[in-house]
């Protein structure tokens, strides 16, 4: 259905502007507009029909009703001849307000009221707003139901002045009985805001109370970590230092069974020293009294170092220890003796968890001129992708039956995490389960001159 007028009012005379506000409330309401909205469109029409009224000729407004598909919306075109500003500054206005100004706030009170208003034309040429207020679903408007609401329209006498202005007044009462309610609501949402931002402040002050407490208790930790670390390497030292003596039969030859059992103390001598040591150095990171020694590191002599140290621990005899040997030469700043540690527990895991294969030693190109690449991988058991993040946490070891033949503190590859970021890199690891594992250190070419918080 397109657009089909329903009524045409004059706007010649006060009572016209009148009678379209009364118009514009009885179309609205026969349309099935609520009446809050039957307001907003009665006060937005005689906004602009007052604008038209007396200063511009044969001034008329035009109901209309607008299907487009299953929308449809009551259409006001508000229309007068003439020169709407000379005509305008022909009449006086409101004290204070030019005629023009007038007629500004009217078309905007018709913007925030109506769903939309324009102004067509130009204004020399006359005054020709439309304005737009959009039906919903359920006020669907047939032409027969059009046609009844004519008939209705043509029943429905127009009020007088005083009678409208008592209708204004009875909508104005409960506009205000309305912002009552609304204002009674504000404040009791107000109360119930500032009782929830009390209980928000306490409970961010719990909040930072235990946090201070966690703080607290993560320096005694640390505290208590260093300093026991460092009261147990004093016994330690003399555990293997006495056992070292007695397997090289210092004070005499020992039995098959005192051999054994010297054994069996100099190793579980050795693990513990190996916690207390990994112990002291994750005190000291957290602790912030890490100091970094940057010099140029010579990755060939690194590697031939390590070769000598860790081939020892090569327990079986189908695995074979490769170090790819880099161009000699210094390629990075760095803290030696960090960048040893770390690699050294990845070989020295990948020695424990190999049982035949290889486990291949190499720098890789980072793809950046800036960085550098460590990597270590191996043939052994492999990481399911479940525990990846797993094996960076501390104590935290992965279930398998080679797990349980090797001793672990599970401190090792946290301690690499952490070491890698005080230089300033990170760490990362490749791996499937039973298929092997790589694991990469990245390095800046030059480390930061002091250890940034880990």
């Amino acid at each position: 259905m397109p657009q089909v007028r329903i009524l045409q009012v004059g706007i010649d005379s006060e009572p016209d502007v009148v009678a379209v506000r009364q118009r514009a409330r009885q179309i609205s309401s026969l349309l099935g507009f609520g009446a809050q909205d039957q307001v907003r469109i009665a006060t937005a029409v005689s906004e602009v029909a007052r604008c038209a009224y007396a200063r511009l000729a044969r001034g008329r407004a035009v109901f209309a009703l607008e299907s487009t598909g299953a929308q449809q919306q009551l259409v006001v075109t508000i229309r007068a001849d003439g020169d709407p500003v000379r005509a305008l500054e022909a009449i006086s206005g409101v004290e204070g307000e030019s005629p023009q100004s007038q007629l500004n706030n009217a078309v905007a009170t018709a913007h925030r009221l109506m769903d939309e208003c324009s102004v067509q034309g130009a204004p020399e040429h006359g005054l020709h707003v439309v304005m737009l207020k959009s039906l919903s679903q359920r006020q669907h408007i047939d032409r027969d139901r059009l046609l009844q609401l004519g008939s209705e329209l043509a029943a429905s006498p127009v009020q007088n002045t005083v009678a409208e202005m008592q209708q204004q007044n009875r909508e104005l009462a409960t506009a205000l009985a309305e912002l009552r309610d609304r204002q009674e609501d504000l404040i009791s949402l107000t109360h119930e805001l500032e009782d929830t931002n009390r209980g928000v402040v306490a409970l961010y002050a719990e909040v930072e109370e235990k946090a201070e407490r966690l703080r607290k208790a993560d320096e005694m930790k640390s505290r208590f970590l260093s300093n026991t670390s460092h009261e147990l390497r004093t016994p330690l030292s003399s555990i293997r230092a006495l056992s070292k003596l007695l397997l090289d039969r210092m004070d005499g030859e020992l039995t098959v069974e005192q051999e054994r059992q010297v054994q069996f103390i100099a190793t579980a001598a050795s693990d513990l020293s190996e916690l207390v040591n990994d112990l002291l150095d994750l005190a000291k990171i957290e602790a912030g009294k890490v100091e970094l020694t940057v010099a140029p590191i010579d990755v060939a002599n690194l590697f031939s170092a390590l070769k000598g140290m860790l081939r020892p621990l090569a327990h079986h005899e189908h695995v074979e220890l490769v170090f790819v040997m880099p161009p000699p030469g210094p390629l990075l700043l760095s803290d030696e003796g960090m960048v040893a540690q770390i690699l050294r527990n990845f070989i020295s895991n990948a020695l424990k968890f190999t049982e035949q294969g290889q486990i291949c030693v190499e720098l890789r190109d980072s793809g950046s001129p800036d960085h550098v690449t460590f990597a270590v991988s191996d043939t052994g058991i492999g990481i399911s992708t479940d525990n990846l993040l797993l094996i960076f946490e501390e104590f935290s070891q992965i279930e398998h039956p080679l797990q349980r033949q090797v001793k672990g503190t599970g401190l090792g590859l946290p301690l690499c995490r952490k070491l890698a970021t005080l230089l300033g890199g990170s760490v990362e690891v490749e791996s499937a389960s039973g298929k092997g594992s790589t694991f990469f250190l990245h390095l800046p070419r030059s480390a930061p001159a002091t250890a940034p918080v880990a």
